[in-house]
């Protein structure tokens, strides 16, 4: 199985030809508009069996697959002490794995935003998690971390690991977590201004049939996000 997530940065149906060429299972897309709403024909065709959410029909969260992958929505709480986290969709794959697409935002929260967003989803509903992926635009990394603050990105990543959750990308090049030498966004997409804020994170029993991850190549994909593709196969 191969999986990819990429932030497309808008108008997916302008590029969603270009991701074809990945040839993947499943794609995770941020930032991607509601094929139910969208005018574009090929972008409708395309998205075929697909899940959304978002807060308008521009600009939202979307699961698509291909090659006769399956998905069922799954109905996990959003909702802590009285704070609605943003974006997480939750999904069960071939009736075999469950997957959490992520888009981490701000949220209109003063203390909680972006990695905070994610701390909280694991707070209501790490212990439903099973075998698993989470995958997505983390808007987050461990040399952000804030002294003091207990759901920094470092934070995360710990929880992950005590349910044997792992970073795929970390994994594979065997590097630590803000130490990455490939970077998954750019800022304003200036090659000068790189950050590694997108993963893909997975059970053990996931992460054991890992047979290649990659980062897609800059040259590229700068043309269509500030954001590259990251990739990963599994033996599935």
């Amino acid at each position: 199985m191969k999986i990819v997530t990429w932030n497309c940065n808008g108008a997916l149906r302008n590029k969603f030809e270009h991701l074809s060429d990945l040839n993947a299972d499943l794609y995770i897309i941020q930032e991607c508009e509601n094929p139910e709403l969208s005018k574009h024909q090929h972008y409708i065709s395309w998205a075929g069996n697909y899940l959304w959410k978002g807060d308008n029909k521009n600009k939202g969260l979307g699961i698509f697959t291909k090659n006769k992958t399956t998905i069922e929505l799954i109905n996990w709480s959003i909702t802590y002490k009285d704070h609605e986290v943003k974006h997480f969709l939750p999904c069960l794959v071939n009736n075999d794995f469950q997957l959490l697409s992520i888009w981490t935002s701000q949220n209109k929260s003063p203390n909680f935003g972006y990695i905070g967003q994610l701390w909280k989803y694991l707070e209501i509903n790490k212990s439903k998690f099973k075998k698993i992926i989470l995958a997505g635009d983390f808007n987050s990394n461990t040399s952000w971390d804030e002294w003091g603050r207990w759901w920094n990105h470092s934070d995360v990543v710990n929880d992950l690991s005590k349910m044997n959750i792992n970073s795929l990308y970390h994994s594979y090049f065997n590097e630590r977590q803000g130490k990455e030498t490939k970077p998954t966004f750019f800022l304003q997409r200036n090659k000068a201004k790189p950050y590694h804020i997108d993963y893909i994170f997975a059970s053990r029993e996931i992460e054991s049939g890992m047979t290649n991850f990659e980062v897609a190549d800059i040259e590229k994909w700068i043309n269509y996000s500030d954001h590259l593709p990251v990739i990963c196969e599994l033996n599935k």
